[in-house]
């Protein structure tokens, strides 16, 4: 039977055209964190890397960094708001369940009307969000679209963790994808490890705030009332998750540079999720880059932004410098689920 469906008509290849970044006005050193648990700044910079980031203030929502991070991409890319035609938000910390949080974005920014959702996928929400948007361009859904990354950590974190406290940071990155004439987003090696998802996780789920299960039905016996409930934090088995990144991701980093044809010595920059540096370092080592690529460092005055880290760094290696368009650029992201992605991209 002869199917009836046209073939879609999207463009060959997919780029990212435009990048854009937003980082909260307030920076907070770790002698600030300092305050809340029994540690030091050595321990701190010694175990991650991390020496400030930077914590929204009360106007500085989810919604508010990712409009700021949108224009400078769109700016970047050299398009119209207008001809956006997709909208794809990937965060953890915006806490509606519905509406997605990426519409508000679309008519905040001028967008029109374009599909517009929300992921979630932890820290490797970018890598997700972007082969998400390969795909609408490349099948003629879309012909650009804005991808956001985006956390408000802060408000996950538990300030007494001694683990976590001094982690995480705020803010929003961005691009634009939009059509190419030739490659220029790899292959995605992506996957779930879903046997090890508790060594990331939420401490609590929204439900403890109920004061029954049901409107209306009893209490479950044991059941601790709503001013007894902690707010729900991030927390993360260290070790365990630092072996998974450094033996695990090392392998799928490779893989994405297998999938892409490119080897080691054809990269210019390495831009993995900025998760914790020590982790950085010993990706570098085992993917034996060489000296010349160009390493994303973000974390140490940025933290772990989860979603947003690796579009921020992407952005800051451009703004600085350090990295060129038409670079050739290794991605991964990795974290709670546990999740990953990795792809090559030519930079912006």
């Amino acid at each position: 039977m002869t199917s009836k469906i046209k073939p879609s008509k999207g463009a060959p290849y997919a780029r990212i055209m435009g990048v854009g970044g937003y980082r909260p006005t307030r920076v907070v050193p770790n002698e600030e964190i300092l305050k809340h648990i029994d540690s030091s700044d050595e321990w701190i910079r010694s175990r991650s890397g991390i020496a400030t980031r930077h914590w929204a203030g009360p106007e500085e929502t989810v919604a508010t960094m990712s409009v700021e991070a949108s224009g400078k991409a769109i700016a970047d890319a050299g398009i119209t708001p207008e001809q956006i035609g997709a909208v794809i938000v990937s965060t953890v910390s915006h806490f509606k369940q519905t509406p997605a949080i990426a519409t508000e974005i679309a008519h905040r920014i001028g967008a029109g009307k374009p599909a517009a959702f929300d992921i979630s996928a932890g820290c490797a929400g970018f890598g997700y969000g972007l082969t998400l948007a390969k795909g609408l361009v490349t099948e003629g859904s879309a012909e650009y679209v804005l991808v956001l990354g985006v956390e408000r950590l802060s408000d996950l974190t538990d300030l007494e963790d001694r683990a976590t406290a001094f982690l995480f940071g705020d803010g929003a990155g961005a691009v634009i994808v939009g059509p190419a004439n030739e490659p220029a987003i790899g292959p995605t090696v992506w996957g779930s490890e879903g046997d090890k998802a508790e060594t990331i996780k939420q401490t609590l789920g929204w439900d403890v705030y109920r004061p029954t299960p049901v409107p209306g039905g009893d209490a479950p016996e044991g059941r601790p009332a709503p001013e007894e409930i902690r707010y729900p934090a991030i927390t993360q088995e260290g070790q365990a998750v630092f072996r998974w990144a450094v033996f695990e991701m090392a392998k799928v980093a490779q893989q994405a540079l297998d999938a892409a044809g490119v080897s080691p010595d054809d990269l210019d920059v390495f831009i993995p999720h900025q998760a914790n540096m020590r982790i950085i370092d010993s990706m570098v080592k085992t993917l034996k880059l060489p000296e010349s690529v160009t390493v994303a460092r973000d974390v140490e005055t940025t933290g772990n932004t989860s979603a947003a880290s690796i579009p921020l760094a992407m952005e800051r290696l451009l703004a600085t410098g350090q990295a060129k368009s038409g670079d050739t650029a290794l991605v991964i992201g990795f974290g709670a689920g546990l999740v990953y992605a990795a792809t090559v991209v030519t930079l912006p």
